[in-house]
Parts: structure tokens; sequence; C-alpha cells
């Protein structure tokens, strides 16, 4: 088994738990912005400590940080800012489930982007499960209980919202890439190690500083919801450096198509932690888009 498979398999799970965390936090105590910062907040000081322990005693420098590199970090750093409030804010217009399969549009929209900014391309098969994705994603645009067009449901503010998502996602993941790419032929893993850190600090200090500026009583709440907070912080620096070890082994496309187990995660998380409802539509979008998935996966 190729090792981007279980690295991949591990970012999922721990990105389900983390937005287990930032749905509470968000539903409670803090808006989209807080919910979103607490992750970059408390697991940036982590991941810079792991990676300053890792240089001293292995007696390493860091390799050039490039002009091209700090580019693709700002780029991938603000658009998982972005992305990531607009799934909190997904999270109280719909349930956690259907949330984070919007959300998972990413992985049709990352092959799209990969190809735009990296020239990877995809296969005729992965086209085609592309296609089938779309159908997924408007089944699940549908509000129960709504009357009104196919592009009214399309359009409403919880697609708005998840579609918005997965291009801002899929516009990270590949510069994550692109990012890794710049550093050299190094080890894979020591890396994702470097760019996770620089695109954690950028995000940390970024909106940190526009917090400071507009909203000072978010900083103290997020500083008051620590407790929870540091849980946050945890699960994000393991996902999130799976995930960066996962974009330096394999195409970008490749890997969010495999990240698609989340949504089995997410359904249960759903079911027996939230106690939600799954309507049998969405049920149908879920499966359809898994099956996408499925198809994606099987022309690698």
């Amino acid at each position: 088994m190729s090792l981007w498979i279980p690295v991949t398999l591990a970012a999922a799970l721990f990105q389900t738990v983390r937005f287990m965390l930032q749905k509470s936090l968000s539903t409670v105590k803090l808006s989209p912005a807080g919910a979103t910062f607490a992750r970059f907040a408390y697991s940036a000081p982590l991941i810079a400590l792991a990676l300053l322990a890792y240089l001293t005693f292995a007696g390493q420098a860091l390799p050039p940080l490039t002009a091209g590199f700090w580019g693709f970090v700002m780029v991938g750093g603000t658009s998982q800012i972005l992305a990531t409030i607009c799934v909190v804010a997904l999270f109280k217009q719909r349930n956690f489930a259907v949330g984070i399969t919007f959300k998972k549009t990413e992985v049709i929209q990352t092959a799209l982007v990969g190809f735009v900014i990296l020239g990877e391309g995809v296969s005729t098969g992965a086209l085609v499960a592309i296609l089938l994705g779309l159908v997924a994603v408007l089944l699940l645009s549908h509000v129960p209980g709504t009357p009104g067009t196919w592009l009214r449901h399309l359009t409403n503010r919880a697609s708005g919202l998840g579609l918005a998502s997965g291009v801002l996602f899929a516009f990270s993941a590949v510069s994550y890439r692109g990012a890794s790419l710049q550093l050299g032929d190094g080890e894979a893993v020591f890396r994702a190690a470097v760019t996770l850190t620089a695109v954690t600090a950028f995000q940390m200090l970024s909106m940190g500083l526009w917090l400071y500026l507009r909203d000072r009583e978010e900083l103290r709440a997020v500083w008051a919801t620590r407790s929870t907070g540091v849980f946050v912080g945890l699960t994000s620096m393991g996902g999130s450096f799976c995930w960066f070890w996962a974009f330096t082994l394999q195409n970008a496309a490749y890997v969010k198509a495999l990240g698609q187990v989340e949504l089995i995660f997410s359904l249960l998380a759903s079911t027996l932690f939230f106690r939600e409802t799954v309507t049998r539509r969405e049920l149908m979008g879920m499966a359809l888009l898994g099956l996408s998935i499925l198809a994606l996966v099987l022309t690698i």
C-alpha cells in the first residue's frame, strides 16, 4: 500500500473530530471567525515547537524559502482561512454531515485548480466522476420543505457557503502542494513539516491581527474557550500535518478524492454525537457523491 493512503485516512479522521469541536464552539460561544482562529491560535505554536525540536536534535537546517514558496503559502493560507469560516457558518444553516458534504465538493474543484496552477491533469474517467459529483451537489442543494426551482435551491445561502468553501479549499490544497514542491527533493515528511509551519504561522498572525483591529471581544472569547480550543489545536495539528504530508507525496486531487472517506466519519458524528436527522434526499446526495469519489479513486 502506498504511504499516502494511510496518511490521508488519518488526516480525514483528525479533520472530522476538529470540525466537531469547531461546531460546538461556533454554536455556543464563538463566531465563525473566532472558531476558525481558535484552530490556528492553538496549533501554530505547537507545530513551530515541534519543527524547532526536530531541527535541533537532527542537526538539520531549513531549506531555502524562496519568493515562490511564500507566494504559495500566502495564497493557500488565506484561502483556507476563508474556506474554514464558510464551513463553520454553514453548520448554522444545515446539519453537520451535509455541511461537510458540501465542503467536499473541493475534490471536484481541486482537480480543475491543480490543472490550471500546477499542470497536473486528470483522466477521462476522472472527468466522468466530476460530472457525477455535480449531480450529487444538485441533490444536496435542495432545502426540505421549500418550493422553487433547482436554480433557486442551488443559489440559497447554505449552498453558496458550501460551494465557496469547496473552491477555496481547492486553492489551498493545490497551493500547499505547490509550496512543498518549491522546497526541492528532500524527504517528503520534512518538506511537509516546513510548509505546515510556515502556513500556520502566517494564518495565526494575519487572522490575529485582523481580529485585533476588528473584533477584540472575539479574541477574548477565543481565550475564554481555551479548554476546548486546545483540543481544536491538537486535532488541527495532527490533521494538517497528515494532509500536508499526503500533498507532498501525491497529486492533490487524488489525495482529496480519497479524503472523501470523511463523509462516512461525518455522518456517524452527525447521528451519534449531535443527534441530527439526515433526510432521504440528503442520504441519496451523499451516496451519489460517494460513488463519484469511488469512480475518481479507481481512475488513479
